[in-house]
């Protein structure tokens, strides 16, 4: 049985649409119409701007789609602006996006088919004018987890802009469900499929995450390289290339770990419940990692769901263990793994609007409240990158987090 941080690579989950479970559908009543959504409001002094970008690896061939010979990516740069006024806020998903989300739909027992996914606004205006009193800002990339759109880490990435940083999300084109391009044209994921040719032979799927993490960290590395030609004239300037950090959620986290490891750009990363080894359960041993297998020797901080800690988690135990630099280590009382991302603040809603019952909220979120989790995971990730890019003397967040549990060493 695949955890959720995998089960984007099953045939199950594949099909089209899921059949809803009979308990499910008895509870859904009849609504008016598709369940439209609503994301929380950063917490920072600043408003937030947004552009979206595409980028093109000629020096590769597309890992996924050989017959491609370049690498074609898509990012959103987040980032203080000035003023909002005449700037639309950024949807979360395209509409080819979006179908591609509900599509492979790997929340369970929800029905993707009754929610309009494009219709959920972020609190980023597109295009507007950046907030030049603020200085060249630290730069924060973030990679999500495996098969979920970039758009699914809104919550933590606006509320970073919103706090003065410039974060650069991306999108791992054939991984993530479905990414759009400029003139409308969308590529689904291949990892189904990819997943239906290596199973059940564990080797084959230990090869295939390894590929899996391996496209991911040449696309970040990439982007590293790329940034700066490739902003617009506008937003020139604004980060500051000599502090960049990195966050991500299950195998984004790894992917920003492996990145740190690997290139020397990164000075601080946060992983949000990311194995560090490739194997299909967090407490696995082996086929460990080379970040794992080696340690860190800059700053890095690991949050995990309830439960999932250094005596839990081979992979971060072995991390932890071979790393020099400093570390932190959390988790967070009452959360699940998808507690991390954008679902935190949508399963509650589509809960109260579609009748799901609370066993549904509870597998895909775990216990915790959007309420106490959102200002857990943000007083959590910003005061770490505060420390470790902008040398402040940040609080950690056990005083405004008493869901956050320190791992015990």
């Amino acid at each position: 049985m695949l955890t959720r941080r995998t089960a984007l690579l099953s045939a199950v989950a594949a099909a089209t649409l899921p059949a809803l479970s009979a308990r499910t559908a008895s509870a859904a009543p009849r609504t008016a119409g598709p369940v439209r959504l609503t994301l929380p409001a950063p917490s920072g002094p600043c408003a937030v701007g947004t552009v979206s970008l595409r980028l093109v690896d000629t020096s590769r061939a597309d890992p996924w789609i050989t017959a491609q010979p370049y690498r074609e990516l898509m990012i959103s740069v987040r980032y203080p602006a000035r003023v909002t006024g005449g700037h639309p806020r950024a949807p979360q998903m395209l509409p080819g996006e979006a179908a591609g989300f509900a599509a492979v739909n790997n929340l369970a027992d929800v029905p993707a088919d009754k929610v309009d996914w494009a219709a959920t606004r972020t609190h980023a205006h597109q295009g507007a004018p950046v907030d030049r009193d603020r200085g060249p800002c630290p730069v924060v990339c973030y990679s999500p987890g495996t098969g979920d759109p970039r758009s699914l880490g809104t919550t933590l990435c606006d509320d970073l802009a919103s706090r003065g940083y410039v974060v650069v999300m991306l999108d791992h084109t054939y991984d993530a469900t479905a990414v759009q391009f400029p003139g409308g044209r969308v590529e689904r994921t291949v990892l189904p499929a990819e997943y239906d040719k290596a199973y059940p032979d564990r080797k084959r799927i230990a090869a295939l995450l390894k590929k899996t993490i391996d496209v991911r960290v040449a696309d970040t590395r990439f982007l590293l390289d790329e940034l700066p030609r490739a902003l617009p004239r506008g937003l020139r300037g604004t980060p500051d290339l000599d502090r960049i950090g990195m966050f991500g959620h299950s195998a984004g986290g790894f992917t920003a770990l492996q990145t740190m490891h690997d290139d020397r750009r990164i000075a601080a990363a946060a992983n949000l419940d990311g194995v560090v080894a490739y194997v299909q359960e967090d407490g696995d041993p082996g086929h460990l990692s080379t970040v794992a297998a080696d340690g860190l020797d800059r700053p890095f901080l690991l949050i995990g769901k309830d439960g999932n800690d250094l005596s839990t988690v081979p992979s971060w135990n072995s991390l932890w263990r071979h790393s020099r630099g400093p570390r932190e280590g959390l988790s967070l009382r009452g959360a699940e793994h998808a507690t991390f991302t954008d679902e935190e603040a949508m399963i509650p809603q589509l809960a109260r609007r579609l009748g799901l019952p609370r066993t549904t909220v509870v597998e895909n979120i775990g216990t915790i409240a959007p309420a106490r989790a959102i200002p857990a995971e943000r007083a959590c990730l910003a005061p770490f990158f505060d420390r470790r890019l902008r040398g402040r003397r940040a609080a950690g967040p056990s005083g405004q987090a008493p869901q956050v549990r320190p791992f015990a060493r």
